[in-house]
């Protein structure tokens, strides 16, 4: 496990920079994947070659049968998987340790001009360093998901074209040197098989796991979004009187003139009215 150290520490940084269903699938990997990788799996192969025995005694057969069987073992095929589907998880880690060092050098500026106005404030971290995913930083996220997801397949589809998902206890190998058609026999097939399903199993889990991801983030930034377009409609809803008093000074200071015309029209108006009613009035009486 001592050769994993230094990757296990690197990923162990993304932990305070990712989201819930993040640092699950960062458990898995450490756990179910590198863990048992390094504990069983490494002792269970072995040196696969050198248990491999062929009904041959010509000198070179076997090495030419293993290698046309399984042109890559096993086990260096998961660690291939794990180092190719980590490296995209490790470039994010280096895009939000460049975010937050900048931000922390603006934060260093804005203590250092404390009477000035500065335009541009901190975006994607707190004053506790707590990284927030969105703008440039969330589409960096989610592309390391999406190339995850596509390695992950990647990996699953080459494993079944390379060796499927089942061990044969034996396969049949006509390859040069041999001089006919030679039976050769794997060792442990049984135990072999059950750490294939079970690494086949935990790749689906960790492909599933960053689907959810992708999902959880679009319909958390859908629900954001909504969310404000309520709040704005809302507050210009219950405040129309905000509106209409800025408006409405803005008009009578425009044409003053205009406004005073239109008074005195009114009144002329209203008295014409008030002395045609008592004329009647009058008419009525007699």
């Amino acid at each position: 496990m001592g050769d994993w150290g230094f990757l296990s520490t690197l990923l162990d940084k993304v932990q305070s920079h990712s989201t819930v269903i993040g640092k699950i699938w960062m458990s898995v990997l450490f756990i179910f994947r590198i863990l048992v990788l390094g504990a069983g799996a490494e002792s269970v192969w072995g040196d696969e070659q050198s248990s491999l025995v062929c009904n041959t005694l010509q000198p070179g057969c076997e090495n030419v049968c293993y290698d046309w069987k399984f042109p890559i073992s096993h086990i260096r095929f998961w660690v291939m998987q794990i180092i190719f589907v980590s490296t995209p998880t490790l470039l994010y880690l280096g895009h939000a340790i460049h975010v937050i060092h900048q931000e922390n050098k603006l934060r260093e500026r804005i203590k250092q001009r404390k009477n000035s106005q500065m335009l541009k404030v901190p975006k994607y971290t707190d004053d506790q360093g707590h990284v927030k995913i969105k703008g440039n930083l969330l589409c960096s996220y989610l592309t390391q998901l999406f190339f995850k997801i596509i390695l992950e397949l990647a990996f699953i589809v080459g494993q079944y074209y390379l060796y499927g998902f089942i061990m044969s206890p034996e396969f049949a190998c006509t390859k040069s040197p041999c001089p006919h058609t030679v039976e050769c026999f794997m060792s442990r097939p049984t135990e072999k098989t059950i750490f294939i399903i079970f690494m086949l199993v935990v790749a689906c889990v960790s492909l599933l796991l960053n689907v959810i991801e992708v999902f959880y983030l679009l319909c958390s930034k859908v629900r954001c979004r909504s969310g404000n377009r309520r709040t704005r409609i809302t507050t210009s809803v219950e405040n129309p009187v905000s509106l209409s008093s800025t408006w409405q000074p803005k008009l009578e200071s425009e044409d003053p003139l205009k406004q005073n015309k239109m008074n005195m029209e009114f009144e002329s108006h209203t008295k014409s009215m008030s002395a045609a009613k008592e004329d009647n009035q009058l008419l009525e009486d007699q």
